[in-house]
């Protein structure tokens, strides 16, 4: 699966547009993970208790946006974007989104030589 933040590939181009797909998660940290990074926000720096949390939740976002472009049809996302919110103040929303494809190699592409 071909995923981009653009909205074409160079050398491919989009031979039918499936529609827009999602990957939705949302997390907590429990009670352990709270206490330490509230602990660790005192002296300040990175809090590695949420940014692993959030790493973790993307690639899951990801997978799940990845899962629902295959059932659709689709070799391709493009111009995926991440949105993120807080739910009650414990939870994180993250959501993976971007539009189905199916891409095809470009033939009139010409490969650049340097």
């Amino acid at each position: 699966m071909i995923i981009a933040t653009t909205p074409y590939v160079a050398g491919q181009r989009v031979a039918e547009t499936k529609g827009q797909v999602f990957g939705l998660v949302v997390r907590s940290r429990g009670l352990a993970g709270n206490l330490a990074a509230g602990l660790r926000s005192l002296v300040g720096g990175e809090i590695h208790e949420y940014t692993t949390l959030l790493e973790d939740t993307r690639r899951q976002a990801i997978d799940r946006m990845v899962e629902n472009a295959t059932l659709v049809g689709a070799n391709g996302v493009l111009s995926m974007r991440f949105d993120s919110s807080e739910l009650g103040g414990t939870m994180s929303e993250i959501v993976a989104y971007g539009t189905a494809v199916v891409l095809v190699p470009d033939a009139s592409a010409t490969p650049s030589v340097e």
